[in-house]
């Protein structure tokens, strides 16, 4: 089985385990994610999610939403969410994640905070021992403080790099900022350095995602694994 066909089945089995008719439901970023969003619109399309709001946590969820017919809304009507159905770029065995691959990181982590539930999907890949062995930790800076920023960077992680986009050009966020991504030779304390790298003045968030996930729907060759923190 090719792995977007997995990835299609961890985020319906997602929908299927968390969400529910009237919920306020978070929609994450990213090629996993946008399958929950799929199946969400076509339940709702089919009359068996009434009463749902989704909140997306980018500009492109928000595209993918509409056009699945999703009813939106925005945290200053809904400030408490009752699920977000997200990615992630590593996961720990004690759910921690790095997540921001796909710039959306700040907006995924507002939406995941207010998150009474964060089920997290995603494809055995993305399972690590350790943060950081496979993934950069993408951290959001001003625009103002990007050389301070990145100088501070320097100090923490083994070799930082400013994302660009194709053209060389700077990639920015969804609030116009732009993205560092440090790399690391595993990270050891995740706490100790998500609170290192916010002490930077600019420094706006980090991937780090530490204590937020409730539950981690994995696509693996053997078929869907449903894992939840205890």
């Amino acid at each position: 089985m090719d792995i977007e066909t997995l990835k299609q089945q961890a985020g319906e089995e997602a929908v299927a385990l968390a969400v529910r008719p009237s919920m306020i439901i978070g929609l994450g970023t990213g090629s996993t994610a946008v399958h929950a969003t799929r199946k969400i619109g076509q339940l709702w399309q089919a009359g068996e999610l009434p009463g749902i709001v989704g909140i997306p946590t980018s500009e492109a969820t928000a595209v993918a939403a509409a056009r699945f017919g999703i009813p939106l809304g925005a945290l200053d009507a809904y400030p408490v969410i009752d699920v977000v159905i997200d990615g992630a770029d590593e996961i720990d065995p004690h759910f921690n994640l790095i997540k921001g691959l796909g710039g959306a990181l700040l907006r995924e982590k507002i939406v995941a905070t207010a998150a009474k539930r964060m089920v997290v999907v995603a494809d055995a890949r993305k399972q690590v021992n350790l943060l950081g062995t496979r993934a950069p930790v993408p951290v959001e800076v001003v625009r103002f403080a990007a050389r301070p920023c990145y100088d501070y960077l320097t100090t923490l992680a083994a070799r930082v790099e400013k994302r660009t986009e194709p053209d060389g050009q700077p990639y920015l966020t969804d609030e116009n900022n732009y993205i560092f991504d440090c790399y690391f030779d595993g990270i050891t304390g995740p706490v100790a350095l998500a609170q290192a790298i916010r002490q930077q003045p600019g420094v706006v968030e980090h991937g780090l995602f530490l204590g937020l996930a409730t539950d981690v729907v994995l696509a693996t060759t053997r078929g869907i694994e449903i894992l939840h923190r205890t």
